[in-house]
């Protein structure tokens, strides 16, 4: 499983320009399920999302985790994210999920956040999303579990 991480001020996703899920200042995650993926990459990628030390404390530095800040988590599918690009000037997307697995295993990844953490929206999976946000920093990571 992969997750794309961007610390925001802000993110919303919109769906034939309405919007289906918005965070204020937290997390926004676009995640790719791979395959083979199940629960126990669910379960740590989880606890990454909500543990990674990417916002700032009191001296400007980047210690406290999104578990410790109370800030809103945005879960985006995005199959593209395991995409191989090694070669060509095309994707291949053979080392993505197919879209049932992938569904099931986002699916599941939400029901884990929405249990542990407060403040969880979505996008849609498998729709056409626009997704806009304030990058806060800018803070980008790329967390991989396997």
């Amino acid at each position: 499983m992969i997750a794309l991480i961007q610390r925001v001020e802000s993110a919303r996703v919109e769906v034939d320009g309405e919007t289906v899920g918005a965070i204020g200042a937290g997390l926004l995650a676009l995640v790719a399920v791979e395959p083979g993926d199940g629960e126990a990459q669910c379960v740590r990628m989880l606890e990454r999302l909500r543990g990674y030390r990417v916002f700032s404390d009191a001296e400007g530095k980047m210690n406290l985790a999104l578990s410790e800040t109370g800030g809103g988590l945005l879960l985006v599918s995005q199959f593209t994210l395991a995409a191989d690009t090694r070669k060509g000037m095309r994707p291949s997307f053979t080392t993505a999920a197919p879209p049932e697995e992938g569904r099931r295993w986002f699916d599941r990844l939400v029901a884990l956040a929405r249990a542990a953490q407060p403040g969880v929206e979505t996008g849609r999976f498998g729709a056409h999303m626009k997704v806009h946000l304030i990058n806060d920093g800018p803070v980008t990571f790329r967390l991989e579990v396997r």
